[in-house]
């Protein structure tokens, strides 16, 4: 029996939150196993700067 999370007991309301969360999760994912440490640092620090002007 499917049961909602208690915070989303919409269906619409929950796919709200997976866009926008899939949306965010896949800009500041940049799986780390692959780069070295000067390369994420670089790229995270591209994404928070990107993510601050689209906030601000």
């Amino acid at each position: 029996m499917w049961r909602p999370i208690p915070r989303f007991r919409r269906m619409k309301n929950l796919q709200k939150f997976a866009s926008v969360h899939a949306n965010v999760h896949n800009h500041f994912s940049q799986e780390r196993h692959l780069v070295d440490r000067r390369t994420h640092k670089a790229r995270s620090s591209a994404a928070l700067a990107e993510w601050q002007i689209l906030i601000g």
